[in-house]
Formats: structure tokens, sequence, C-alpha cells
């Protein structure tokens, strides 16, 4: 394979746990620094971004549709593996190094950035976490070189209460017949497998929920009604339709029941990489103004001189940096095995209230070209408007912080 964005840092996750734990306590360093693995990293998919993904951001945008070659090239990348274990394939990175691409592509769009989010944090990671070593050898190799992912929960009937499931999976044989709807599931256009969500036992609530490995060609699976979108365009979000789709007991991912706490727990980590996209959004809209309100000139000066304007960009530079923290805090607690729960809640919650702040604050410094399709802006503004609704909306976020807050005091 040529030179890639994951390839020029493919010995990251092993060295850096070794560096971390040789620091004393006084030489600890601040969750922002990077390692040179991570550096190398960020700086190859910075490039690739700019060059490969930005040419094409706004053409997907009006489409509505990612361009497949850049499908393929996320691959050829290996931006669709990270996690995933070098003898499967994958770049055998570490969360941290996931964290830090999502973020960088979504300072260019917040449509790949997601793709690429669902394929790392979720989907590969439940599979490395909970699939047998026969399910690992199937599945990973395909995830880490040429298939897209998809994490199939949600369903028109159950809203923020993702976990009150109407789809079926009855036992059949040797294997289970799967029926219902699937709604608002991301990447599912582009997908070749499906980590589905169904209930075993409707009258056991979430202990009868459990996750099934669904290949795309399975008789009974399909694609049903696409979304047309405010924000995140060219990111695919379709119904998953199951009529008697016939899935062998071998796919069963984790243990029959087990199928909440796979999703919870794979939703969890999930939050740090909407945290990490909402927090490159808010960096993409945030450099595009700057840019432009230091060249633009009013009454002989730049606009970036006037004291009114800097009190606002030195504000949103500043909610920036305090999201950029809790982003990175939360992935390294993950990443070191420490409790993270808590900091991923708050760190997807914060850094999507800060893109939504940001972008309307861009949109008004750079005036009326801010708001027209000329300048990128605009785009920004409706890309971050998700970040408060997907893979928890910031109700749930600050219904899972006052449980432990509460817990705290009692």
């Amino acid at each position: 394979m040529a030179t890639t964005a994951i390839s020029t840092s493919t010995r990251a996750s092993a060295r850096a746990a070794t560096l971390r734990s040789t620091h004393s306590e006084a030489s600890r360093p601040a969750v922002t620094t990077l390692s040179e693995d991570e550096e190398m990293l960020r700086s190859s998919v910075e490039q690739f971004a700019r060059e490969r993904i930005g040419p094409k951001v706004r053409s997907m945008d009006e489409k509505s549709e990612l361009e497949p070659a850049l499908v393929k090239e996320c691959f050829e990348q290996g931006l669709m593996g990270i996690e995933i274990p070098q003898q499967y394939g994958g770049g055998g990175m570490s969360f941290m190094s996931a964290i830090l691409a999502i973020e960088e592509v979504a300072k260019v769009d917040g449509s790949v950035s997601v793709f690429m989010d669902v394929q790392n944090t979720l989907v590969n990671n439940a599979v490395i976490r909970w699939g047998t070593e026969k399910q690992k050898e199937q599945w990973l190799p395909r995830l880490a070189q040429d298939t897209v992912g998809s994490f199939c929960l949600s369903e028109w009937s159950c809203g923020s209460d993702a976990f009150a499931l109407k789809a079926t999976a009855k036992k059949d044989g040797d294997g289970y017949l799967l029926n219902g709807t699937k709604a608002w599931i991301t990447n599912s256009k582009e997908a070749g497998l499906f980590l589905v969500m169904a209930t075993v036992d409707p009258s056991a609530g979430h202990r009868g929920i459990t996750t099934f490995l669904i290949d795309k060609n399975t008789p009974g699976i399909s694609i049903g009604k696409k979304e047309d979108k405010l924000g995140i365009r060219a990111s695919s979000t379709c119904e998953v339709i199951l009529e008697n789709c016939r899935v062998p007991a071998s796919q069963v991912l984790g243990e029959v029941g087990k199928g909440y706490k796979i999703a919870i727990e794979t939703l969890n980590e999930g939050r740090i990489g909407i945290g990490a996209q909402m927090l490159g959004v808010a960096e993409g809209c945030f450099d595009h103004t700057m840019k432009y309100i230091n060249e633009r000139k009013a009454f002989n000066s730049s606009i970036a001189d006037f004291q009114g304007v800097q009190f606002q960009y030195a504000s949103m530079y500043s909610d920036i940096l305090a999201a950029k923290l809790m982003v990175y805090n939360a992935a390294r607690l993950k990443e070191a095995g420490q409790p993270f729960v808590i900091d991923a809640a708050i760190a997807k919650l914060r850094a999507s209230e800060v893109a939504e702040k940001v972008a309307s604050l861009c949109i008004n410094l750079m005036g009326g070209v801010g708001f027209t399709k000329e300048f990128p802006v605009e785009k920004y503004f409706r890309d971050c408007k998700i970040g408060q609704i997907y893979e928890g909306t910031s109700n749930i976020q600050l219904q899972t912080i006052a449980k432990y807050i509460q817990q705290q005091y009692k």
C-alpha cells in the first residue's frame, strides 16, 4: 500500500503507552500535548482532508451524498480502521488517534467526519470488544479495507428512549428471524455490515435486546427512505428495514440478551467521537472567519482590529479551547482504562454547544457573505446542529451528568 495517513504513525499505541507510563508526576504532559506519532497522524490527516476532501465538500453537500471515490480513499488512507489491530489489517492505533482524525476531518467537512466516526468509535470498537475470534477474522479485515459499517439502534417510535425497541428477533432453528424498521441510521446507504439491535423477548425489557451482525447481502434486509437533512447532508441517513431477515446464531455479537450493554457502552465511547466532530466543526468555521475578517477592510481598518470584534473572537477561541480540553481529557481517560462516562457526556454536551455558538457568531462577523453559500461558514452552521441530537440528545447528557452528581452527594 502507498503511504497513507495511518501508515505514517503505525507505532502509535504501544509506544505512546510506554512513554506515558515513564512520565513522572512532575513531567506528566497536558492532555493536549501530542506524542510524536499522534502529531504525525494529525498532520497527515489534516493534509488529506484539505487536499482530497476539501475540493469535494460543496458538491457532496449539494448532491446529498458522499463521492464513492472519496469513500475508497478513506479506506486507502487507513481512516476507517484506525484502532483495528494490525493482525486484521488495521492501523493498530489508539482511541486518541481516532479522535484526532475525526477532529481534523471535521475541520473540513462534518459529513465525512461522522462517516468515519461511526465506523471507528461505534462499529469497529463493538466488534473488537465483543466479537468472537471467528467474527473478528470475518469482519475486521473487511472493515479496515473496504466495508462500511452501520450502527442500527434507533427506531421511529423510540426517540430518546432508544431501548424501547419494537424490532424483534424470533428463534428459528439455529438462527433468528428479524423484523422491524430502524430509523435515522448513519452510513446505511454505503454500509456492507449492519450492527442491528432487536429484542428476542419483549417481556424481558432491555434484557431481551440482542445485537446481530448482518451482511448487506442477507435476504430480508433493505434500505428505506433517505432523509433530506438540514446539515451533514452528504452523510447518508436512512431507514433500515428488516422483513423476515434470517440471521444465523453465529452472527450474534456478544451474548443473547446483552445488546443493551453493548449498545450503551459503545455509545459512551462514541460520544467522545461526536465531541471531536463538533470541536472540529467549530475550529474549521473559526479558521475561515478569522482569515476573512483579517483581510476585510472597513473604515480604513481590518475588521479584526475593532475592539468589539476582538472581544467576540477572543470569547470564541476560549470556548473552543475549553471544548478541546474536555474532549481530549475524555479520550485520554478512556484510552487509559479509567472511568470516562461522565467526562464523555460533558465533552459531547459542551462541544456541541460551542460549535453552534461559534458558527452563529462567525456568520455575524462575516456579515452578508457569511449568509451565502459562497463561503463555507453557513455549512458549518447547518452541520453543527446535529451534535445536540444524535448519540444522545443534550438533555440525555444532562440527565447522565445529574445522576452522577446525585450519587456524589448521597
